[in-house]
């Protein structure tokens, strides 16, 4: 499964013609695409509009959601996070930490607009979908 970032769904939706969105509308009646629960979370927070709100989460919701967590989870997480640490990266958001172990953890490609994930591929073997 292909899980799709917060950054690839803004443009997604905002019709932003970036080569990730494109692959997502291509993709979408292709392949069973997903989104995490957090994923969820930070789209939909960003929409103002109601009825806008209710369009994305009607869309979003015939996609497979999955809610990563737990103690062990929340360990594995926190081990990426000091592993990179120890290297000199910093991670600027717990969320991609959580939303890139949990992509490693679950063998899932990643399909992102954020260089954040960047040194999650690198160091730590994340695939990603590179349209």
């Amino acid at each position: 499964m292909v899980i799709v970032d917060t950054s690839v769904w803004i443009d997604f939706f905002l019709n932003h013609r970036s080569p990730e969105a494109l692959w997502v509308e291509r993709e979408l009646s292709r392949q069973r695409l997903g989104v995490t629960d957090l994923i969820l979370c930070e789209i939909l927070q960003g929409i103002r509009a109601e009825s806008e709100f209710n369009l994305a989460y009607s869309q979003l919701r015939k996609l497979h959601i999955s809610s990563p967590g737990g103690e062990d989870f929340a360990l594995a997480v926190a081990r990426n996070y000091r592993s990179l640490r120890r290297k000199g990266h910093t991670i600027r958001g717990a969320i991609d930490c959580w939303i890139a172990t949990f992509c490693i953890l679950q063998g899932h490609a990643l399909l992102h607009r954020d260089r954040d994930f960047d040194v999650f591929e690198r160091e730590l073997g994340l695939q990603v979908v590179k349209p």
